[in-house]
């Protein structure tokens, strides 16, 4: 039998916009509770906390502080994600540890901070790894290994935290959000390029928070049919 959401508190990064609204939606549409940590405001009435990502320890205290405006959380979405596409050459350093720290770190940073809550509630993390996660591509040098990273990290914590809480490693496919807006037009997906519904992405990370105690999906895929960076 499913987990109801029904009430629950879900706590998703970058749930302003992209896969994180689509997330904060379903959630609300399930009778859950979703609260937000980002740098923008998500949708009028979802609690949230502006932060950073990229700095770890305020993530941290950020997280600790919507746990205990929640009363606890039963739920933990790490959606926040970000790449500056370019040559290792061509990136400029700071850039390319902040794709790193966001991506990868601040994922680590929320899950450590947020882990009292959800082990008291046997509750389910699931983070946001991506498609160029378990395949590598060029001028990607940053955003691979920072997801390459949360795959790892991923399993590794589902190793260490079974029977405690639920740990579920989304691998997403390319989808039609904002995240492709701000590059350099080279690194865009084309006008015929087949992207994911972040509505549908959102529905399988619905699926993982909603199975019952003791039943963990490790891993998803969830990409258009015609996706070509997997497998």
């Amino acid at each position: 039998m499913s987990r109801d959401l029904n009430g629950s508190a879900v706590l998703v990064t970058g749930g302003s916009s992209g896969l994180g609204a689509a997330v904060v939606t379903a959630v609300t549409k399930a009778g859950g509770r979703p609260y937000v940590l980002d740098r923008q405001a998500p949708a009028d009435g979802v609690p949230w906390v502006e932060c950073d990502l990229a700095d770890t320890r305020a993530a941290e205290e950020a997280t600790r502080q919507l746990a205990e405006q929640a009363g606890g959380l039963d739920g933990l979405v790490t959606a926040a994600g970000m790449d500056v596409p370019g040559k290792l050459a061509d990136v400029p350093g700071d850039t390319w540890d902040r794709i790193v720290a966001i991506n990868l770190l601040g994922t680590a940073a929320v899950i450590r901070a947020a882990l009292p809550a959800l082990e008291r509630s046997h509750g389910t993390v699931v983070t946001v790894a991506s498609t160029l996660g378990v395949k590598a591509v060029s001028d990607a040098t940053a955003y691979c290994a920072a997801k390459f990273g949360v795959v790892g990290f991923t399993r590794a914590l589902a190793a260490e935290l079974a029977g405690k809480i639920g740990v579920t490693l989304l691998i997403p496919g390319g989808m039609r959000t904002a995240f492709f807006d701000d590059r350099d037009p080279a690194y865009r997906p084309g006008p015929d390029a087949i992207l994911n519904d972040p509505a549908d992405t959102a529905a399988a990370i619905m699926f993982a928070l909603t199975q019952p105690a003791g039943c963990a999906v490790r891993e998803l895929v969830v990409c258009a049919e015609q996706e070509s960076s997997y497998p």
